[in-house]
């Protein structure tokens, strides 16, 4: 016989059953604001799996009284899409509302959203479009502009826990339908560790709840049975903002020398599914940018594990990466080639093409000669053996000498004498 799963049979609604994001439903809030005017705009929900956008979009089509028709942007195709913009327009001239509500919208590109367009400016349907991203890395700016923008907090394992504790006879109820009247009972302890489980996603809790209540034998749950039924799953978006946030994370513990963080970020990354040659990278420009020269080493050694990992690959990898990740925060930090970078960067979008100096330019022919190529020009080994007091070895030749003290200008007049390190 067909059931109803556990996340939509508890399914609030309306936004007095809503509990959560607060910030959003209260009296007085925006989307609270919206459903007691009647005037709903095209909206772009964000947050994590398991908050509650696919929830509030039910309630405001239940509110609203208006057909709500639900779309996944990674199954669907624009002919699903125009076939329900076709009956949104049949409902308009009949003074009915219409809700197209369309997860994943982070999925398609920004080009493939232009489609969307001309419905939101019409106003004939209203489009609710979730997503985990931030949009304004996955929305084009034109659907970005036409739409309000709702932020979704993700759910703490205390949230979570109290729904169920305060769902708890309906539970059982629905279960007990399911399982030929088997009374199931769950402790305090028990409802905590699902909530957990859940990582801050009510319907990833709810699901594994129900999964414990169906693998029970006599209606009897272990926490056994609780983790068999639901593994803890990570969250991480390697085209999103969270890989972007994670990466930067990690890039500013090594700088604070704070190995424990930027071990933990690491293996978030490495255990999301992010390609461990990626963090090599990183942790390579890492080196290169806040480390050299301080400790010439960082930068041989991160190159050493770029080429381990490599060869290497997940999972026999990640002890190198761990290593380097060590190393760099304990070691010796130096910033010079980086602000040498940005100074340079801004002197040469400032000045343009400045002109190399006439002693410092090429003069492979006679006109160039002619012209003061390379003329004055002080070849700096000459200038030193020179001096009679420059210190040789004992056959007379010397190992090594500073040309620092070399007199001749090298910038152009508009930069002379800058200085960057």
């Amino acid at each position: 016989m067909s059931f109803e799963p556990l996340s939509s049979y508890l399914r609030p609604q309306s936004l007095e059953d809503f509990v959560w994001q607060s910030h959003l439903v209260w009296a007085g809030k925006p989307l609270s604001v919206f459903l007691q005017s009647g005037k709903v705009p095209s909206m772009i929900f964000r947050g994590p799996p398991g908050c509650g956008k696919t929830t509030i979009a039910h309630i405001i089509s239940q509110t609203l009284q208006a057909d709500f028709f639900y779309l996944s942007w990674v199954t669907s195709k624009k002919e699903d899409l125009l076939k329900l913009v076709e009956q949104a327009k049949i409902n308009f001239q009949y003074g009915k509302s219409t809700i197209i509500f369309l997860d994943e919208i982070h999925r398609r590109n920004k080009a493939q959203q232009d489609t969307l367009l001309p419905y939101v400016e019409k106003g004939t349907v209203i489009l609710i479009w979730a997503t985990t991203e931030n949009p304004s890395f996955t929305v084009n700016n034109a659907l970005l502009s036409r739409c309000r923008v709702f932020v979704f907090e993700k759910l703490s394992d205390e949230e979570i826990f109290e729904f169920i504790k305060k769902q708890s006879i309906l539970i059982k109820k629905h279960l007990a339908t399911a399982k030929d009247g088997v009374n199931i009972s769950l402790t305090d302890e028990q409802i905590l560790l699902i909530s957990k489980l859940g990582n801050w996603d009510l319907r990833n809790a709810l699901n594994t709840l129900e999964s414990a209540l169906f693998l029970a034998k006599d209606g009897v749950v272990t926490d056994q049975i609780i983790l068999q039924a639901g593994q803890k799953s990570i969250y991480y978006d390697r085209d999103g903002e969270e890989h972007h946030n994670i990466i930067s994370a990690i890039h500013k513990s090594l700088r604070d020398s704070d190995g424990d963080a930027a071990c933990y970020r690491v293996q978030r990354m490495l255990m999301g599914g992010e390609g461990p040659l990626y963090v090599a990278r990183r942790l390579l420009r890492f080196a290169s940018e806040d480390i050299w020269p301080a400790d010439n080493n960082a930068l041989l050694l991160a190159n050493q594990v770029y080429d381990t990992v490599s060869k290497l690959g997940m999972p026999e990898c990640d002890v190198a990466l761990f290593q380097l990740t060590i190393y760099l925060a304990k070691a010796k930090k130096n910033n010079v080639a980086y602000r040498t970078a940005i100074a340079t960067r801004q002197d040469v979008e400032k000045y343009g093409n400045l002109p190399v100096p006439l002693h410092l330019r090429n003069a492979p022919t006679k006109l160039m000669k002619e012209l003061g190529y390379g003329k004055w020009y002080t070849y700096a080994h000459d200038h030193i053996l020179k001096d009679s007091n420059i210190t040789r070895l004992e056959d007379g030749s010397v190992e090594g000498y500073d040309t620092s003290d070399v007199d001749q200008e090298h910038f152009p007049s508009e930069l002379k004498w800058r200085t960057y390190l």
